[in-house]
């Protein structure tokens, strides 16, 4: 939407305002506050057009106005100051990323967590997509007579495993025979490539004794896999609506609290975040879902390579510090890529 430099002004210095204070604003403190150099009657009269544009709403209690999405969407998009994140918000986010994470899920499990103490809002992230992730190691233990447990270990540090049962004794000679086999046919293969009953078959021609023990242990790597692929999502800071006085609303905080009690829906939520855009905001009747209405979800995706296989993001009041958000976002985003090059393939990459 074009707009004068006049209105983009009163437009910007309205959000601004609000954002901050939550209180519709009134011509009189845009005149006073932000050096435009026009008087609150003039003012006054943009912003009645800025309402008739649908950019701006006047609650009925108030004379003065508060954006609308459409209104947040044109700052988002033109008007909003670019904000660099603070020396104390870098420190924050690099020294605690700065541990030994060498497992995926600590890892976004961790930049959620951070996230959310840098914005002050509700932060949601998933675990990566891994379906082309490889097989590291297999490992066996027998830990009663019938009972073996079954490790499995990928490239990218996820460890999974599985307690299986026989159903009759296990030989160590048999499950070290079992476990090579494994070794030898798994290391280095994809997830999306595992063939189980394929194995089955190769398995019983090389096993002379103990045959009974094969289909328990491939069900045990089936089950490692299935925990793999399996997508775990992270929520931080949920109580943090509580500070905001949108959510005084009971009613509206009951609704915030079922959207994210509910995994199926943050997932789909997270999914969608993935596709296009590597940062992505939905303001409000932007979001496909009607429980979203009221709400701003930010998301951010980071890749291995340039393959996109995670989110994190941000869900708050459409009146959200977005310039914060987007930068906070942003930077942990590259990081993440950082850190999780370096898990996976050793190289230390920045990330776009």
């Amino acid at each position: 939407m074009l707009l004068d430099d006049r209105k983009r002004k009163i437009l910007k210095a309205i959000i601004d305002d609000y954002i901050n204070t939550a209180e519709p604003v009134g011509s009189r403190s845009v005149a006073r506050k932000h050096g435009i150099g026009l008087s609150s009657a003039t003012i006054r009269n943009e912003m009645a057009d800025l309402e008739d544009m649908g950019l701006l709403e006047q609650p009925h209690t108030s004379a003065g106005r508060v954006p609308s999405d459409k209104g947040y969407r044109v700052y988002v998009d033109q008007l909003m100051t670019r904000r660099q994140l603070s020396s104390d918000e870098i420190v924050c986010i690099e020294d605690s990323m700065k541990a030994e994470l060498n497992e995926l899920e600590q890892l976004i499990k961790q930049a959620s967590a951070v996230v959310s103490e840098v914005t002050k809002y509700t932060s949601l992230a998933i675990t990566p997509q891994m379906s082309k992730s490889t097989l590291k190691t297999i490992k066996l233990i027998l830990v009663a007579d019938d009972t073996v447990l079954v490790i499995v270990v990928t490239n990218a540090g996820i460890v999974k495993n599985s307690m299986v049962r026989a159903g009759s004794s296990v030989s160590i000679d048999s499950l070290i025979v079992i476990a090579n086999f494994l070794s030898d046919k798994l290391s280095g293969i994809t997830l999306e490539k595992v063939n189980l009953e394929d194995l089955k078959y190769e398995a019983e021609k090389i096993m002379t004794k103990e045959k009974y023990i094969i289909e328990p242990i491939l069900y045990g790597v089936e089950d490692c896999i299935n925990q793999i692929y399996s997508t775990e999502v992270f929520l931080d800071g949920t109580t943090n609506i509580f500070n905001f006085p949108e959510f005084q609303d009971m009613i509206r905080a009951r609704q915030f609290f079922n959207i994210l009690s509910t995994k199926d829906v943050l997932c789909t939520l997270m999914f969608r975040g993935i596709q296009g855009e590597s940062l992505k905001v939905r303001i409000g009747i932007e979001n496909e879902m009607d429980e979203l209405k009221d709400f701003t979800l930010i998301t951010a995706t980071y890749s291995l390579g340039r393959e996109i296989i995670g989110s994190i993001g941000v869900i708050g009041p459409t009146r959200m510090h977005y310039p914060r958000v987007i930068e906070s976002l942003n930077y942990m985003r590259r990081v993440i890529n950082r850190k999780l090059n370096h898990i996976i393939i050793g190289d230390d990459v920045e990330g776009q």
